[in-house]
């Protein structure tokens, strides 16, 4: 069964074609959540939450690409965490008035290679608007225009931001080699 069918028949209430979507997409969104800088112990609130929003709003999906009204939904659901646990953060520390720290220990047992957690700590201090460019076109393989329909923006604006945000991101990891940068291993 093809992606359509699949869809089709997850929009005539077919639980075992949503099944088989979720199965079949949720790494896809579990991996797009964590690059974004989502904590990994949201990741699987974050994938329900977008799946759920999928079952919610599977009748209206009329684009011709499922992936990339995935990657949206995946997008918003990141950015609406985000946004509840700063507020979340900013409670507790008023109520503390001590600071808040995240701690890397979970990021870190992730990525195994210490490259590939420089990488991704490099990415994570870009900001969003050059990150999930980045992100989409080198980790998951999409096309500037695929990108700019994900982000709602114009395809001259994500060639502009790809470009910005590869300079940005060398210069970090130039730091971060140097032992210079906000990133020591």
């Amino acid at each position: 069964m093809d992606e359509f069918q699949l869809i089709e028949k997850a929009k005539q209430g077919d639980l075992s074609a949503y099944s088989k979507l979720i199965s079949d997409y949720s790494p896809i969104v579990e991996r797009f959540a964590y690059q974004m800088g989502n904590n990994l112990n949201d990741i699987p609130d974050i994938s329900q939450e977008v799946f759920i929003r999928v079952y919610r709003f599977i009748d209206g999906f009329t684009h011709a690409k499922f992936t990339t009204w995935l990657y949206k939904i995946t997008l918003n659901v990141s950015r609406d965490f985000k946004r509840k646990e700063s507020q979340h953060n900013k409670r507790v520390h008023k109520v503390m008035n001590e600071p808040v720290y995240e701690t890397a220990a979970a990021h870190v047992s992730v990525l195994r290679e210490e490259e590939d957690r420089v990488l991704h700590e490099c990415i994570q201090e870009l900001e969003e608007k050059y990150r999930a460019p980045i992100i989409l076109y080198y980790f998951h393989e999409k096309k500037y225009e695929e990108i700019a329909d994900i982000l709602s923006v114009n395809l001259s604006t994500i060639k502009t931001r790809i470009l910005r945000g590869k300079s940005l991101l060398k210069k970090l990891l130039e730091e971060a080699e140097k032992g210079e940068g906000t990133i020591n291993g």
